[in-house]
């Protein structure tokens, strides 16, 4: 890993921003919006705003120790948070695709215990060089592998 990349809020809105173009301008009008917790949620919230559709939350977590930057096995919660059934069109929307190992996890998951699904499609603001998946939708494709501060981190990096 080559540093870290520091994003304010004005950068990160505006990579949202670049997200919600992207979804508008594809056609894809999803039902719903999935977020996952915790990086997720500010991007599947514009989503959620912005479409005017609900927002659902799943957590899920693969990063294991101290000071979260590896990787381990993926825990996910056994239910989804939501006012109404994740049915329909989907939108699965985490912060960044990072190995791709926990999306691509995910979108098993739902596929096999949410049958409701439809069409489920995936959403995140950057995409690493070394990420197995790839998503529907994306702000911007990283050519190195930097570790990304996002502006809500600050009190992980004191």
């Amino acid at each position: 890993m080559s540093g870290k990349l520091h994003i304010d809020y004005a950068q990160y809105h505006h990579l949202i921003d670049q997200v919600v173009n992207a979804v508008q301008n594809s056609g894809f009008r999803p039902d719903c919006i999935l977020g996952v917790s915790r990086g997720g949620l500010f991007l599947a919230d514009g989503l959620s705003r912005s479409l005017r559709k609900p927002m659902a939350v799943i957590a899920a977590s693969s990063y294991r120790d101290e000071d979260g930057t590896a990787q381990g096995e993926l825990r996910l919660s056994a239910s989804i948070a939501s006012v109404s059934p994740v049915s329909g069109k989907v939108l699965l929307v985490d912060d960044l695709a990072d190995t791709g190992h926990t999306l691509q996890a995910l979108c098993g998951h739902l596929r096999t215990h949410c049958p409701g699904i439809d069409e489920l499609k995936t959403a995140v603001v950057w995409v690493k060089p070394g990420s197995v998946f790839k998503p529907d939708f994306a702000a911007e494709y990283l050519d190195s592998d930097i570790w990304i501060v996002q502006p809500f981190e600050t009190r992980d990096f004191h």
